[in-house]
Formats: C-alpha cells, structure tokens, sequence
C-alpha cells in the first residue's frame, strides 16, 4: 500500500496547482505545460468519480479517498517520465488531505497524510476565488468558496510550503506564474518570510545563496595545471645542517612568540571501521568458518584485522569484556568486532576519531588527543605554556571536554607544561546550498530551503577566529607513538624556522615599501625574493605598469599570509599534492590540488599529474599577521572557484551539493606558500582501523 502513494525519484521541477472548486486550476495547468512544451498532471479524481456519478449517481465518499489517492501518485509517477524539465501537477495528495479535513471525516488517514506532507514539490500556485464558479456534475459548494480558500492557505502555511497566491484573470495568472517560475529555475529565489527567517537564525545572507546558485549554474572550472612542483622546483629540500639552522632559528626566536596548535578534529570514526562494520553485517559464525567467510568474499580487510588482533591497543580491554570458552576463531573475531563497535559494547564506531585508543604503552593506551598534547609541548610552547584549539563536532563536546579532564593532568606533569584548550564547531553559516539537477534551490518537505555543511573547507573561518604569531595545523588522526615524536618535533621546528626567516624578510620588503620610493634595484631584489623565496609568478602584464603601480602590486604581494607546507614523497597515498597552476590571467602559482580538481581527460594534464613527485601530508606552519602586526581576515584570501559539486540524494530525490574550497586547498590559495620536503615518519595517518597496524602506530 505505501510504495502506491510515493512519488518516483525525478530531477524534474514538480509545480501544484492547489485551490478549492472552480479557481482555474485544470486550465493554467494546460496553459503553463504549453508554455513549457511539457506535460501535466491531470485530477485523478475527476475521472474516478465521474464513473462514478455516471454509475451511482453519487459524489465523493471518505473510502473513496484512498483510491483517488493511489490513482493521482500512479498518473504522476508515470507522466513524469514523459515530461522536459518541469512537471505542473493539477492536485497533489495535499488536497486530498484538506477534502478528507473539511468535507468528509473531519481528519485524514494516516497514510495518506504521510505521504502528503513526505512527498515533495518545489512550487505551489493556490488559485483564488476570483474567477466566477462553474457548476458541473461533481462540484457541490459553490457558498462555501471563502472558507475553503482560508483552508488551502491555511494548510499550506501550516507545513511551510512554497507557494505564490494567483489572482486575476487567466492572462494575469500565467503571466504572474511564469515570473515565479523563471526565478525558480534559474535560482533567483523568492525569498519567503520563513526563508529569511531561516536564512537569519543561520547567519547565511541572500546574496550568499544567489552566489552559490551562480556557481551551480557556472560549474566549477577544473585548475589548469602548468607543471608539478618537485625538489628545487616548488619543493625545497634541507640538508642536514640547514635542518640544524632552521630548528635553532626557531628555538631563539619563539619565545617571543605566541603560539598555537590548530588541530581539525571533527572526523568520526564510522568510516574508519567501515569494513568491519561491512563484517558483522554479513558473517554469522555458526553457519560458516572464519576461513571460509574470507576464502568466499576475498575480505583482505578482514583477514589483515584478524591476523593483527592482539596488536591493537583496546585488544586487552575488548578481550576482559568477553566472555566464552572454546569457542571457534570466528565466534571470537565477530564476538571482538561487534563489541567494539556496537552500542552495546564500546561504541568506537560512532566515537569521535580523536579518542579512540590509537597507541599502547607499558602501562596504559593513548588517544589523538593526547598524542597532540605530547607533540604540543615539544614545539608549540613558551613560557612552559601551549595553547591547543580543537575543531570538533557539536556532538563531541562533552566527550572531548571529558578526556580533557581525565588525561591532561597527567601530561601536563610529565612535560612541565601548562596546557590551554579550546574547541569550536563549525558554524551553520558555513553551510551550503543544495539545488536540484536544474540548479534550482532544493527544498525538504516542510518547504524548507535544504543547507549542508560545507567541508572541512568551512574551518578558515574557524582559524580565522584564532590569533597567533606562528599556527601549527595538522590533522587529528596525524599522530605518532613516543620513539618518533623527536623526529616529529624537530621537523615542525624546521618548518618554523623556514617560515620565521623568510617572514622577517618579507616585512623588511613591506616596510621599505611604506616608506620609501622604489627604486629598479629594489624592485629587482623584490620581484627576486617573491619568485625564488615565496614562489610568486609574474604575468607579461606586470611590465606594462608604471612605477607606482609596481609598487602597489609587489605591496599587495607581500601582505598576505604564508604558509609552509610540509611534503612527503608519494608512495600512493590518496590525495593532494603540489602543483603549479595557471589561472585565467596567466598568473602561476603554487597550490596544493587534489585530483578531483583535474581534468582526468585532459591527457596533457594526466601526464603532469603522473609526474607529481610528493603529497599534502597536511602539515602545515602558518603566519596571519603583517608587518604591523595586525591580523590578516582570511576569508579575504580565498578562492571560491576552488569548491567542489558533488551529486547526493536525499528521500529518494537527486540533488547536487557544494563543498567549501579546501581548508588546505582553494580556502588558502591567495597566500604566499612554500612546500619543504618532510620525512615520511611526519605522515601517519589513520584512514581505517588496519593503519593502526603500522609500524609507526605500534610502541
């Protein structure tokens, strides 16, 4: 019975013509389909009761609802698959809704009104009763016009629909809705009193949902790739002694400082226990052996788990918590895995990535978020003192908030260090817009507009909200056991150093600027600086200018925030890399680019692609001030056309979303950058449970 009153998944635009008894209705439905060269949706219940005047000499009856009901989604389900673009639909089950309320039974059956409030529509037209009434066979309540009218508003008012109210003659009423309509699909939204309602509490503008309708509609270009950065060209690479001098620049120096380790943290953990999840699902250990389950479905994930199960570091704790003798290896390793994952058991599935136990010690376990302590009191502290910030999801608060309480105590007394944490989530007016396949808004079934977040991209905001002289990000799950966190440190220090020394000379080029008139040789000293140091391109058009507005250029070159970047060789990894691209002005410059962003049938980019040589290990030391010491606002260094269109779908209905510019990618892409080869024990992290397994995960 259900499947019989849910509309099909399309990426049409649905419109309802709603209304009472003879408003014009069946006759703008025809007008707007040939407008559009479309097609319609006729009333299912005229022809069903029709038949059924003509055979019972009867009107409408509360059974009869049902199977008008059934008769309406069939038609509609079919005649969408004929229809161009648009679908104009002459009732919808929410009028039924309203009939069954006020003419017949005083409510509604309970599945047809959850299928008239779930099924989904982007635009209703409720007609008015300024047309004259026109009597047939089936109409029946031509006094009653008024009250019927309040309760079609009403009822839409009620469950937050889209609509428009049409008055008029016929020519007035398809011209008013083809105004609607034309806004409709081509985005520019007639905002609702509920939209901006909803709009304000997010903190999101109007204008910020037309842009992102606009970049729907534009596309996302793909970055044109001018060649890959390698060692000596885009990538720099220190000997040992450079090492030395870098990690003691930084040591001299950061007292002074005030430091900061940003650490995004918002991941869960679900995704890293997918396969095991996947596991549980699909083995039951009385029906088969553990090794036909693995023979049967090649699980190498599985097989690798089982295999190294005594060397994960909650593999003691699980094991205390299970009970059972002789019992078979697979009753074991599904036993181990479902208490590990399930609600029942320790939950790590809907944990937050950053307090799963990642390492094992003598005597206890360690999270990432104690493991970024440890690493913070290596080379984020001054004065005996770090300061830590935390990106978390809202959900993870208290849990975060509680590890901190239970564990920095202890870590604080082992390093000598006082730690400062703070945390923030990412903000709802970071979310974005979701659109239909025609790039229109989409809407959820209470008429709202439908907003996602917007990718770790969103987090600029969140950094831009920190204030420090030298940030140090890396990612939550970025983590290494005891032995090698020296190595670690000392290369974060190295980063630092590099990023202190050209920083210093970077201030001495915008003072001088400030101050003084340019002369050719300091135009010739800076331009060598910008190209060689920060990896600054020139365009041809850079010649043509006059001195001052030489000047002004190099000015602006200078004033940006820096970023240097650590980069490990590529040794297969998934991800970003480093690249030099060209935009549409023939500027070149230095980015990390993930694949996504290629065009894959370019073959000429393809090849630059293979000749990538490292990867973003996401290792980044960061400087956001300028000469004056006075914060740079980030946001003014992003590049919006960096995000990505991805397609989702939601109650059974395609829609595509827009993913922010990378927090490392197209959110940073205007600063001054320089990539700096890091060794491969820098690069840890943990995509799935397996990697825990790793040599540089096991104490």
């Amino acid at each position: 019975m259900e499947e019989k009153l849910k509309q099909e998944p399309t990426s049409l635009i649905k419109i309802v013509l709603f209304g009472p008894e003879s408003t014009g209705k069946t006759t703008l439905a025809k007008q707007l389909a040939d407008y559009y060269k479309t097609e319609w949706v006729p009333e299912y219940a005229r022809e069903y009761l029709q038949e059924k005047w003509d055979r019972e000499k009867k009107t409408c009856e509360p059974h009869d609802l049902l199977p008008i009901a059934e008769g309406q989604i069939k038609l509609e389900n079919s005649i969408s698959k004929k229809a161009n673009k648009i679908l104009f639909c002459d009732t919808d089950l929410l009028e039924t809704k309203v009939y069954s309320e006020a003419y017949y039974i005083g409510k509604c059956d309970s599945l047809l009104e959850k299928y008239a409030l779930e099924n989904s529509y982007d635009l209703y037209l409720l007609t008015n009763i300024d047309t004259p009434w026109e009597a047939d066979d089936l109409r029946d309540k031509p006094d009653e016009r008024e009250k019927m009218f309040n309760y079609f508003k009403d009822t839409l008012e009620k469950y937050n629909k889209n609509f428009i109210t049409l008055n008029g003659d016929k020519d007035v009423r398809l011209k008013t809705a083809v105004e609607h309509i034309e806004k409709l699909s081509k985005g520019m939204i007639d905002f609702t009193d509920k939209d901006l309602i909803q709009l304000q509490n997010k903190g999101i503008t109007t204008e910020k949902v037309e842009d992102q309708i606009a970049t729907f509609n534009e596309g996302i270009p793909f970055v044109d790739l001018e060649k890959a950065a390698v060692v000596g060209e885009g990538i720099m690479r220190c000997s040992e002694e450079e090492q030395k001098e870098f990690i003691s620049f930084f040591e001299n120096n950061k007292e002074e400082l005030s430091l900061l380790k940003f650490v995004p943290a918002s991941g869960a953990a679900s995704r890293m226990f997918k396969a095991m999840f996947n596991f549980i699902d699909l083995y039951n250990p009385q029906q088969e052996s553990l090794a036909s389950y693995i023979d049967r479905t090649n699980d190498i994930d599985v097989k690798r788990f089982v295999d190294g199960m005594k060397q994960f570091p909650f593999y003691n704790l699980i094991m205390n918590r299970l009970s059972g003798d002789n019992i078979s290896d697979g009753e074991q390793a599904f036993n181990f895995v479902k208490e590990m994952l399930t609600e029942q058991g320790l939950n790590y599935g809907f944990f937050p990535k950053g307090l799963l136990p990642f390492h094992e010690y003598e005597s206890e376990s360690a999270t990432p978020f104690e493991e970024h302590l440890k690493e913070a009191a290596l080379y984020a502290k001054t004065k005996e003192e770090a300061n830590l910030h935390f990106t978390i999801s809202e959900q993870h608060d208290a849990m975060f908030k509680k590890e901190e309480q239970a564990n920095t105590p202890k870590i604080s007394t082992r390093t000598k260090t006082n730690f400062k944490i703070t945390y923030s989530n990412q903000k709802p007016s970071t979310d974005t817009l979701a659109v239909n396949m025609d790039n229109s808004p989409f809407r959820n079934s209470d008429g709202s507009i439908l907003f996602r977040p917007g990718g770790h991209g969103a987090l600029i905001e969140n950094l831009n909200d920190q204030d420090a002289d030298i940030i140090f990000i890396k990612n939550i799950d970025n983590v290494v056991v005891d032995a090698n966190l020296s190595a670690v440190a000392d290369s974060k220090k190295m980063l630092a150093g590099i990023l202190l020394k050209l920083q210093s000379k970077t201030f001495e080029f915008a003072s001088f600027l400030e101050s003084e008139a340019i002369t050719e040789a300091k135009e010739q000293e800076i331009i060598s600086f910008l190209t060689e140091k920060l990896n600054v391109g020139f365009s041809m058009d850079y010649k043509q200018l006059s001195i001052d507005e030489k000047a002004i250029f190099l000015k602006a070159q200078l004033n940006r925030p820096i970023r240097v970047c650590g980069m490990v060789k590529n040794e297969g990894e998934p991800g970003g890399g480093p690249f030099f691209i060209k935009d549409k002005r023939g500027n070149i410059s230095l980015q990390i680019i993930e694949s996504a962003q290629i065009d894959m049938d370019n073959p000429s980019q393809v090849s630059i692609l293979k000749n990538s040589t490292h990867f973003n290990p996401v290792d980044l030391v960061c400087a956001v001030r300028n000469h004056k010491g006075d914060k740079f606002d980030l946001l003014n260094f992003v590049d919006t056309k960096q995000g990505f269109i991805t397609g989702k779908t939601k109650e059974g209905k395609e829609l595509k979303a827009l993913e922010l510019p990378g927090l490392w990618n197209g959110a940073m892409a205007f600063w001054n950058t320089i990539f700096v080869e890091v060794p491969l024990v820098t690069f840890n992290p943990v995509k799935t449970v397996n990697d825990l397994l790793k040599p540089s995960h096991q104490g």
